[in-house]
């Protein structure tokens, strides 16, 4: 090829002096000698941008790609994504550990990835049957470390994660005209009365479950230019003041995390203000945000953080209309219920209630306007006996803790201070748009299934019908649906499959398992699926606060010995119900919704009230109902024998009933 320089183009001028045509020679070498030169130009120009943004993408921290990924083995439905991170919490890590990590921005995307090319690690024991299998759960009332019936494990994936090309799934719904301002249960009784959370990020985890440090409470005066006291008025018999405990009774034990479960990686479940990770929307099982793998033992974390963000807080305790004890104590017995003596059980405990009796709040009432929020079942603190081998510690049996409400998962249906408040859910809306948008897709959700059960059976349980459910359920072939919580399937234990099936069912069947209560009973009414009893102690007289007194009108009652006997079929019972009357129940048990979830506790729903605003309320109103009776020299409460408390608590009076035989002690 003939290269032109500035050489030849000389000569080629010389020897064009002596012909016509030497001038259109000369331009045409001239302009193509600039376009050459235009075009190693611009070459220069875009191999000095590649290199200054190569030069850029490695010195700037990389943000945002795909990181630590919880999931399903057989299955990416029911992953959980925490963006932003290269690092894999095991259980290893505490939330203290965690501080040690490069600082990035976190956050969490709804549109999740698939996962390929995982290999699996699996944190703690395989199965805690084996451990517990010297206890009777229904002697000792204990309930498993899961929210159904063994969360034994959490299974980690940490290799490669790779990104996917889905979409969200972004969900056409309309805003409810009809809003249910969540009051369902109002003018039901006057006797006594959770916490919705949601959120959408997982937080540096020196914020995790603890809060901003302590939370602003109302004084008077002006506060960052609104006038404070303008609040007084609507909050003149609603302040809650709240007990400045020593970290070592909650805050404490979410910076050692690691060492809060045998079995279950608690600093996973405790993050997120103890929501734990976020669930991705695969199969849109759920709704698009505001879902998340939360345990069924972390309600002690989501109602202080809930109530950090209460607008009726106080600083001044002679304006409080009750007193909040911010402890968690089903996170600290949890840690020595196995292998474990006395002591060590009982000593948070003791400590408490003497830093407690110290404090001029205590003896103003003698504790009677004191509440305290237990995130596990009664049973667990209600130790009768002094063996090391003897179930949980005494923390309810505690002098203290008698004067004070008590709230729980599960109470006991014989004592009169505890009243049982909702399981925590998977659904912690942060905007009443959400709890109407899910509320209508409810009921417009087709139902292929008649019924539907998810649990293990129990053996060892000699009044257990379980085993009577999975072989009725099985032989209804395909108008049942059966969820096996077995060793060799780990389904029951995802959200995704239960929610799942619960929304593809009409009835859920809710028998009794370790103790009287499920998880499973919120979940399915989450659902919008009518829940089926067996025993009135596990919903009727448990959720007087949040559940309607009626209760045939959201649920169906089948004695469970009528099931153990085979006296009748739970198919033909549920058949006989009338249509009109099953859409009936589904619409009352979707206005249930909003008072058995647990809101985002930095946000704050509007017009709906929620398991945390109801069961702040009935506190309130029980203290108020206690301090007027201490008045007035008298006090209702021993006005029958302790015993009888549900059948007071329900009914209101002490006729003899024909529930008697379900709750005779021995």
């Amino acid at each position: 090829m003939f290269i032109l320089d500035w050489r030849s183009l000389g000569l080629m001028s010389s020897m064009c002096r002596k012909r016509s045509s030497c001038m259109k020679v000369f331009r045409a070498a001239v302009d193509r000698l600039m376009c050459r030169k235009q075009l190693w130009l611009a070459v220069l120009i875009s191999f000095l941008l590649w290199f200054l943004l190569l030069c850029l993408y490695h010195s700037a921290p990389m943000v945002g790609q795909p990181g630590v990924t919880l999931s399903d083995v057989s299955s990416a439905a029911d992953s959980v994504n925490f963006g932003g991170s290269n690092f894999v919490l095991s259980s290893g890590y505490s939330n203290e550990s965690v501080n040690m990590l490069p600082k990035m921005s976190i956050t969490t995307e709804d549109s999740s990835k698939p996962v390929k090319d995982m290999a699996v690690r699996e944190i703690g024991v395989e199965n805690m049957d084996a451990v517990k299998s010297w206890y009777n759960p229904f002697n000792n009332f204990s309930a498993r470390d899961n929210g159904y019936e063994g969360f034994d494990h959490v299974l980690v994936y940490d290799t490669e994660v790779h990104t996917n090309d889905q979409t969200n799934l972004a969900e056409k719904e309309t805003q409810s005209v009809n809003r249910v301002s969540g009051s369902e249960n109002e003018g039901e009784s006057d006797h006594d009365g959770g916490v919705d959370i949601s959120l959408t990020m997982l937080e540096p985890v020196a914020s995790l479950s603890i809060g901003e440090s302590k939370s602003e409470k109302i004084t008077k005066g002006s506060e960052n230019g609104i006038d404070v006291d303008s609040q007084l008025g609507s909050c003149s018999g609603r302040y809650i003041y709240v007990h400045d405990l020593p970290s070592r009774f909650n805050e404490d034990l979410l910076k050692h995390c690691r060492s809060l479960s045998n079995w279950t990686d608690m600093c996973l479940f405790t993050s997120n203000m103890g929501l734990g990770p976020h669930l991705p929307n695969f199969g849109r099982v759920y709704s698009e945000t505001h879902w998340f793998a939360t345990n069924q033992f972390s309600l002690e974390v989501i109602f202080h953080n809930r109530m950090k963000q209460y607008e009726c807080l106080t600083n001044d305790s002679s304006l409080a209309s009750a007193i909040y004890v911010p402890y968690y104590a089903g996170l600290d017995v949890a840690r020595y219920l196995w292998y474990s003596n006395t002591s060590m059980r009982d000593a948070a405990s003791l400590e408490l209630v003497k830093w407690l009796r110290e404090k001029p709040e205590w003896k103003k009432m003698w504790g009677r306007d004191h509440f305290l929020v237990v995130g596990r079942i009664t049973w667990d603190f209600r130790r009768f006996g002094s063996k090391d081998s003897d179930w949980g510690n005494k923390l309810m049996f505690l002098p203290e803790s008698r004067n004070m409400t008590m709230l729980a998962i599960e109470s006991s249906p014989w004592n009169n201070n505890e009243f049982a408040i909702p399981y925590p859910t998977y659904f912690h809306p942060s905007t009443d748009n959400e709890v109407f948008q899910w509320q209508n897709r409810m009921r417009r959700q087709k139902r292929r299934y008649f019924f539907s059960f998810a649990g293990a059976p129990r053996p060892n349980l000699q009044h257990s019908i379980r085993n009577e459910i999975i072989d009725q359920c099985q032989a209804s072939r395909r108008k049942c649906r059966l969820l096996e919580c077995s060793e060799h399937s780990n389904k029951c234990y995802k959200p995704f499959y239960v929610m799942k099936m619960f929304q593809s069912s009409v009835f859920c069947l809710q028998p009794t398992g370790d103790s009287f209560t499920r998880r499973s009973t919120f979940d399915s009414i989450l659902a919008g699926c009518i829940p089926v009893f067996f025993h009135p102690g596990s919903a009727y007289v448990q959720y007087l606060w949040h559940l309607p007194r009626n209760y045939t009108s959201y649920s169906v009652f089948i004695p469970a010995d009528d099931v153990k006997n085979g006296k009748d079929s739970i198919e033909k019972i549920l058949l006989r119900i009338p249509k009109v009357k099953v859409r009936a129940m589904r619409e009352k048990v979707i206005r249930q919704i909003p008072r058995v979830i647990y809101a985002d506790p930095r946000s704050r729903l509007e017009t709906v009230e929620d398991a945390f605003d109801t069961t702040v309320k009935r506190v309130i109103e029980r203290v108020e109902r206690i301090r007027r009776e201490m008045k007035e020299g008298r006090n209702t409460s021993f006005g029958f024998a302790e015993q009888f408390s549900w059948k007071y608590n329900l009914f209101g009076s002490m006729e003899e009933h024909e529930w008697d035989h379900f709750f005779i002690t021995t």
